[in-house]
């Protein structure tokens, strides 16, 4: 069976996935229920997408039919061991950008596929050097491109990413949310 002829649910409102998605040809539609993007403490930083991904694909369990598959995933931002989620205001984006700039940091998409009798969870890794930014280039960034819905405080379709991002490992869809290319994969052995 091909993985762009599956009937999957999108457990996210992410645009940027939804885009990669329909970008890489896949057949999908959005349902999602609200999860609260909370771990235990105790978690590893490596492992925190895999479960946050886990946890939104349970919480839409209820709208698989029988040839569904739901996809779900979750990213993350992680320098020196510490994660930065999504900003709380303004201010806290302009902190963590202050703290990424000239850093080489990882971004960690966690991903679960979850269909009637079947569940698959992986995570993808990507190294991302930021140049350094000075404090007229983050007030920009915040203030044009309100990057309160991104984890890290930045998307790397963006500015940012044309500007002052000087090298990545790893793909870039990973980068923006989605790992299109080990999603493929795996689909073509989930099915």
């Amino acid at each position: 069976m091909n993985p762009l002829s599956l009937n999957i649910i999108l457990a996210s409102t992410s645009p940027r996935r939804s885009q990669l998605l329909r970008e890489a040809g896949f057949k999908f539609e959005i349902k999602t229920t609200e999860v609260e993007e909370t771990y235990p403490p105790e978690t590893p930083v490596d492992e925190v997408a895999g479960y946050l991904a886990r946890k939104k694909a349970y919480a839409s369990r209820e709208f698989i039919q029988q040839d569904e598959i739901i996809l779900a995933a979750d990213s993350v931002v992680i320098l020196d061991g510490v994660i930065y989620g999504k900003p709380l205001d303004a201010a806290d984006a302009r902190q963590m950008l202050q703290k990424l700039s000239g850093q080489l940091h990882r971004v960690i998409t966690g991903v679960c596929l979850l269909s009637k009798d079947r569940e698959k969870v992986f995570s993808a890794e990507s190294r991302v050097q930021f140049e350094p930014l000075s404090d007229i280039e983050i007030d920009f960034y915040v203030e044009k491109y309100r990057p309160f819905d991104k984890a890290g405080s930045y998307a790397i379709q963006e500015w940012i990413g044309l500007c002052k991002i000087s090298r990545i490992e790893g793909t870039f869809t990973n980068i923006m949310g989605l790992p299109v290319d080990q999603v493929y994969r795996e689909l073509l052995d989930f099915i």
